[in-house]
């Protein structure tokens, strides 16, 4: 299944930064962004209409430091997983990536697999995560505090467990509608006394939930055999 989810790639070494977008891409189904300055990255995180769930951030750019530019991010809020790209022997540089927020470092030259796999794993530990805050709609949504915020009312709506998982998932799917069988075992396992009629019944009151028209849903659409979200 692809995950469609937006990453970063700020490096300014082009034929590095083409190869990884491509792997990134191809191989593990993420929509890659590149760009060689710090100015071309803050442009983009800090605009209001974008969105990426993880920057690769190589430490020494032609405008400055990533260092100080991952303490920036984490200064303005931003939570998504850093993974900073370092030269061989450079012990301090890591340590001060590390201190500055960043949440892995991976030393040059690496294996686009060992960085893939690391961008992985760091959003598995976002994902379960307080800090772990996603976009749908108008919602912001908390998969640890089990809530859906909407900012502009000012409030909460709580969420079951089955909720959350729902949402999570079908999240990580990005544009990829969902088989309903394939939202049952991923939810609720293998559990032969579980039917689509319970996810079914589980959709219908996220919808009366998180919908403004439940009867016309536009955030949690029905495709096919199965749901996808429009966040």
């Amino acid at each position: 299944m692809s995950t469609e989810r937006p990453i970063l790639i700020v490096e300014d070494d082009a034929t590095l930064r083409d190869a990884l977008i491509d792997h990134l891409t191809t191989e593990g189904g993420f929509t890659a962004v590149g760009v060689g300055t710090l100015e071309e990255a803050g442009a983009l995180l800090f605009a209001k209409d974008k969105r990426f769930d993880a920057v690769i951030l190589d430490i020494g750019l032609p405008d400055g430091s990533g260092v100080e530019f991952c303490t920036k991010l984490r200064q303005q809020g931003h939570t998504m997983p850093v993974i900073m790209l370092t030269g061989w022997d450079t012990e301090e540089d890591v340590v001060r990536g590390l201190g500055s927020g960043a949440n892995d470092y991976i030393a040059k030259p690496f294996r686009s697999s060992e960085l893939l796999a690391r961008i992985r794993a760091q959003l598995r530990l976002f994902e379960n995560s307080e800090d772990a805050v996603f976009d749908i709609g108008p919602y912001t949504f908390r998969p640890a505090a089990k809530q859906l915020l909407e900012p502009t009312r000012n409030s909460k709506i709580r969420l079951t467990d089955k909720e959350t998982a729902i949402l999570k998932f079908l999240y990580r799917a990005g544009p990829t509608a969902v088989q309903r069988k394939v939202l049952l075992n991923e939810v609720w396992g293998y559990n032969a006394g579980v039917t689509t009629h319970t996810l079914e019944t589980h959709i219908y009151r996220l919808r009366q939930k998180m919908e403004t028209m439940p009867g016309a849903p536009a955030l949690l659409v029905t495709e096919g055999q199965g749901y996808r979200l429009n966040p």
